[in-house]
């Protein structure tokens, strides 16, 4: 049997199946198209999806068929009043290596996932439509029919299939929402006579009666993306793309006659829809990316949220299908992601009307849709369960002055926060590497901070060393290094030789967060790159607490007399009220 079927072969579901396959899972994925699509779409990843990207094992390849984002050039009445760099003050930083997106068509992404995915043996079966589902009643599977009159068993279900999800219809979930239809845009790929623009920037024509963008696909000579305020008829209403009429646009609005455009193909009506599933779980089906949300396209959030949204997913599917976690994780699926959505929907409309006010005034542009929220970085789940305040053995406790960092510093991360990144060195080969380089792959780290955290860290991997998660002992410069402090093939050791993982995670070198010398920081991060908690290093209650629902009670619970002996205590998997208000 098939443990995860995933429909809709998108970045969403590619990621998705990417992430399942290399957990070792059963998992299929299908399309109802018969062919790869070949259109452009989505501009590419921001800084978040780069780092999942990177997690994965493809951001190098990704880096090298794109390009880093262009500055962009705003005309009017056919002439350039302005150019904005919305990147030009950016810089990567130590706990955040990639501080901006990157272009790439987004049929060029999923060749890359495709391959990659055809690494682990899986392959998208094209031309395969979903026409129905039946869930037993409390049984494990679920029975899918094809539109070939077939029908296959599944453990679990993915709907990734876009905004006009079959899967989200058969579910009879709501899709609640709104259609803005005097908010319309014509947009498709095509080639222009080369040297016809200055394929350095990303160019952009606002008049008083329309707009044209065209901005360079990377990987091509003559490609560019196009979109366009669309032509109307006598009595207003937008007329259908076609390459004619783009021609006509491009001959209005810009000081290129209509001739320069020699191609147009993979021509779309884009409307602005604000819609939102009520729910994005039905049993043992989930309803990711476009088949979960959509929403305006200001900040270039779509595809990335789904992209985020198979990240937080997989690795709870793959815990629940090893037997490791209880299926209450699943739970928190969408306990986690539908506030997110929430968030974005709103975040992305009130970036369009930012920019729809810009661009009435010469030297407005695209640049008004960018600020830090859409980069990503900032989405954490502080409210999920999964990320409630914990004292010993796992009983919810109120946050101590532990949270806060020493003074001067930055905040230490809380439960639910992204993981920060930090530049580091192996301790036993002197190689340069990274935080996020060690959380890499489908396993939970343990972080270890100051020596008081090492019996932990030797608990943690005589107890789970085989089962998914790995230990890492974070050296300060000036720390000696014991053999003790190492133990397993799942265990690691790196040496903070410039202090940025101290200061990301907003410990004192060989210290607790709360400066106490020889307590020590341990610190749980998931493998999606959240915190999961964060405790003195003497305190294993926590970290026993934390890894037990993740990765049950591990082998040595029973024998154990350290700090993980003792009777299974699970965190709280209540939902907690008001968490999308708490996202805001």
């Amino acid at each position: 049997m098939t443990d995860v079927l995933i429909v809709g072969a998108g970045p969403t579901g590619l990621v998705l199946a990417c992430d399942l396959a290399r957990r070792g899972a059963a998992v299929r994925i299908v399309d109802r198209s018969p062919a790869p699509p070949r259109t452009s779409r989505a501009k590419g990843p921001n800084p978040r999806s780069l780092e999942i990207l990177d997690d994965l094992g493809v951001a190098e390849e990704v880096l090298a068929a794109g390009s880093a984002p262009l500055p962009m050039l705003k005309y009017r009445d056919r002439l350039p009043v302005a150019e904005a760099d919305p990147w030009a003050d950016s810089a990567p930083s130590p706990d955040t290596p990639y501080d901006r997106g990157w272009l790439i068509a987004q049929w060029r992404l999923e060749e890359i996932l495709r391959d990659r995915l055809a690494g682990y043996g899986v392959r998208v079966e094209l031309g395969r439509e979903v026409v129905g589902l039946t869930q037993g009643a409390g049984g494990p599977h679920v029975d899918v029919a094809f539109s070939e009159d077939r029908t296959e068993r599944a453990r679990y279900v993915v709907g990734c299939d876009g905004a006009h999800s079959s899967v989200r219809k058969v579910l009879g979930i709501g899709f609640e929402g709104t259609t803005a239809e005097d908010q319309v845009m014509v947009c498709g790929d095509v080639d222009l006579a080369e040297g016809a623009l200055d394929r350095t920037r990303w160019h952009q024509w606002f008049d008083a009666d329309g707009a044209v963008m065209l901005c360079p696909i990377p990987g091509t000579r003559t490609g560019w993306w196009f979109q366009a305020g669309p032509e109307r008829d006598g009595r207003g209403r937008p007329l259908a793309p076609t390459a004619d009429g783009f021609r006509r646009l491009l001959a209005r609005h810009t000081a290129l006659p209509g001739r320069a455009l020699t191609r147009a193909e993979l021509l779309s009506t884009y409307r602005v829809n604000v819609r939102m599933a009520n729910r994005f779980r039905a049993g043992r089906v989930f309803l990711a990316g476009d088949a979960a949300h959509v929403h305006a396209v200001a900040g270039g959030l779509g595809m990335n949220t789904g992209i985020q949204d198979a990240f937080n997913l997989g690795w709870k599917l793959g815990l629940v299908l090893a037997g490791d976690a209880g299926g209450e994780l699943l739970d928190t699926y969408e306990e986690e992601r539908l506030p997110v959505a929430a968030r974005t929907l709103d975040l992305t409309s009130e970036r369009l009307r930012a920019t729809l006010e810009a661009i009435r005034r010469p030297g407005g542009g695209l640049d008004a849709a960018i600020t830090s929220d859409t980069t990503g970085l900032g989405v954490g789940y502080r409210w999920s369960s999964l990320a409630a305040p914990q004292a010993r053995d796992g009983v919810p406790d109120a946050p101590t002055a532990g949270d806060r960092a020493p003074d001067g510093e930055a905040p230490a991360p809380q439960a639910g926060d992204r993981a920060p990144d930090a530049p580091c060195t192996d301790a036993g080969t002197g190689a340069r590497t990274r935080l996020h380089r060690l959380f890499a792959g489908p396993r939970t780290t343990v972080l270890g901070f100051g020596p008081g955290s090492a019996a932990v860290l030797r608990e943690v991997a005589d107890s789970y060393g085989d089962a998914g998660v790995r230990t890492c002992r974070v050296y300060a410069a000036h720390e000696g290094r014991a053999r003790e402090d190492r133990a397993g093939a799942q265990s690691a050791a790196v040496v903070d030789d410039a202090g940025h993982a101290a200061a990301a995670y907003a410990v004192c070198a060989g210290t607790g967060a709360s400066g106490d010398t020889g307590t020590g920081t341990v610190v749980v991060v998931r493998p999606d790159h959240h915190v999961g908690v964060s405790a003195p290093g003497d305190d294993a209650g926590p970290v026993r607490a934390y890894l037990r629902r993740l990765h049950g009670a591990g082998r040595s619970a029973e024998q154990s007399t350290g700090p993980f002996a003792g009777p299974s205590t699970g965190l709280p998997t209540e939902r907690f009220p008001g968490m999308v208000d708490a996202v805001r």
